[in-house]
C-alpha cells in the first residue's frame, strides 16, 4: 500500500533518543594518560595549578590481577599499615606465595587457618564470598576489566565486605580507571573545601557539581586533593610547639605533677597528629590494593 502523503503543516515524528554507550577512558597505567590528565587539570581548573606543581606526578601501575587485588583489600580493611602488612604476608605464605593467590586456594583455606595468621572471623567471610563468587562465574578478572564503572561498582558491591569505597580505591589503584570521583571519601571532601575556600566540608551530595570541571581525570584530581591534605596535615604536626622540659622542682609531688602533664600534653599532640593523618586519604590502604 502506498504511504499517505504528509502534509506540509504536520510535524514530523520526534526521533527517538539515540542511546550512546559509554565509552571508558584509556587507563592512568597508558603511556602519557597521566601527563594528558595533568594537562587537563591544568587547564581546567587554575585552583589545581600550586597543588599540582607542589608534588610528582602520581602513577597508576598495579602489579597484581583483579582478584589478587581485592584479596589484599579485604585484609588490609581496618587495620594499621604494618598490622595489615603482617596479616599478608602470613597469607601470602599460606597459598603458597602470590601466585598462589586463587579462588580455590582461598576456598581451601578454613576460617580456622585464616584465624591463625590474624584474619578475624568476619573478613574470612568476605574472602570465602569474594573467592565463591569468582568460582561461580559471577566475577572474573576478565570481566572485571571490561566493565564500565557503573556496571563494575554494582557488581563488586555484591561481594560481603566490599563497599562503595573499596570499589573506588580498587578502581582507582588497581585499575588505574581516570574517572573516578569518591565523592564520600572525607580526604577529598576536605581538599575540596581548602582548595576552593568553602566555609563549611562539602557534602558528598555536593561534590558531583563541584567537583564536574575535573572529567574525565577526576582519578587524578583526587589523587591531588589527597596529596593537598597530607601537606596541610604536616604543616599543622610541624607547627605543633615542642614542650620545653620541666624546671627542677622542690618536691617529688610537684614533679609527678609537671611529668603528668608533660605526658598529657604528649598524647593530646599524637591524638592530633593521628587523626590529621587518618583524614588524609587511603593511601595507607593502597598496598592493599597494589
Amino acid at each position: 500500500p502506498k504511504k499517505k502523503p504528509r502534509s506540509s503543516g504536520s510535524n514530523p515524528a520526534p526521533k527517538k533518543p539515540r542511546l550512546v554507550p559509554s565509552v571508558r577512558g584509556r587507563p592512568l597505567s597508558a603511556d602519557g594518560e597521566v601527563d594528558a590528565a595533568i594537562r587537563h587539570l591544568r587547564a581546567a581548573d587554575p585552583a589545581l595549578a600550586p597543588v599540582i606543581d607542589a608534588h610528582d606526578p602520581p602513577s597508576f601501575h598495579c602489579p597484581h590481577p583483579p582478584f589478587h587485588s581485592l584479596v589484599r583489600s579485604v585484609l588490609y580493611q581496618q587495620l594499621a599499615f604494618k598490622a595489615a602488612a603482617s596479616v599478608y604476608s602470613r597469607f601470602i605464605a599460606l597459598v603458597g606465595g602470590e601466585a598462589g593467590v586463587l579462588p580455590d586456594a582461598v576456598l581451601a583455606l578454613s576460617a580456622e587457618q585464616l584465624r591463625q595468621i590474624g584474619v578475624s572471623a568476619r573478613k574470612a567471610s568476605y574472602l570465602h564470598d569474594l573467592a565463591r563468587k569468582y568460582a561461580s562465574g559471577i566475577l572474573s578478572d576478565d570481566n572485571i576489566v571490561a566493565m564500565d564503572d557503573r556496571s563494575l561498582a554494582a557488581m563488586l558491591t555484591m561481594v560481603n565486605g566490599i563497599g562503595a569505597w573499596s570499589v573506588h580505591m580498587f578502581m582507582i589503584f588497581s585499575l588505574a580507571r581516570p574517572d573516578v570521583l569518591p565523592s564520600a571519601d572525607l580526604g577529598i571532601r576536605k581538599g575540596v573545601q581548602m582548595l576552593y575556600g568553602l566555609e563549611d566540608v562539602p557534602r558528598p551530595s555536593q561534590m558531583e557539581k563541584l567537583c564536574e570541571r575535573w572529567r574525565p581525570y577526576r582519578s587524578v584530581a583526587a589523587w591531588y586533593m589527597w596529596r593537598l591534605i597530607e601537606s596541610k596535615a604536616a604543616q599543622t604536626a610541624a607547627a605543633m610547639p615542642v614542650v620545653p622540659p620541666a624546671m627542677p622542682a622542690p618536691s617529688e609531688e610537684f614533679m609527678l605533677q609537671q611529668h603528668q602533664q608533660q605526658h598529657h600534653h604528649h598524647q593530646h599532640q599524637q591524638q592530633q597528629q593521628q587523626a590529621a593523618i587518618q583524614m588524609l586519604d587511603p593511601v595507607q590502604m593502597l598496598p592493599g590494593l597494589g
